[in-house]
């Protein structure tokens, strides 16, 4: 599984401890591995897979040696109650299995429209 981490160096006030943590976090198992991007040198990469804002982190998969992307993005430092959606999120991406009902999965294959799902938090 790979970690792709995007900062900046301009106006990023969690960008440096972002680095820090996931770094850290990477360092637990070899099974993950870390890239880590500049947002503004890395331009085209970021926009492929829609970062405009640092710290950014997209989770992704491989199989058969490809990269999967999920669509799953941490904005901000996952820092607090978001670790551990981190944590978790990185164990349902590597056992390729969301834990949704079949009947709910069923559901979510009838939309044919692109959805944006956000959830936003702040630390307390």
């Amino acid at each position: 599984m790979e970690l792709m981490l995007f900062l900046s160096k301009e106006e990023c006030s969690t960008c440096n401890e972002t680095r820090q943590l996931v770094e850290e976090l990477v360092e637990l198992s070899s099974l993950l591995s870390l890239k880590i991007y500049d947002i503004e040198k890395q331009r085209r990469l970021a926009e492929r897979y829609h970062i405009y804002l640092a710290p950014a982190l997209v989770i992704t998969g491989a199989d058969d040696g490809k990269i999967v992307d999920y669509g799953i993005r941490f904005f901000g430092i996952p820092s607090g109650y978001e670790f551990s959606s981190l944590i978790h999120t990185i164990g349902m991406v590597s056992k390729r299995d969301s834990g949704l009902k079949p009947e709910i999965r069923r559901e979510l294959l009838e939309i044919t429209t692109p959805i944006t799902l956000k959830v936003f938090s702040t630390p307390t």
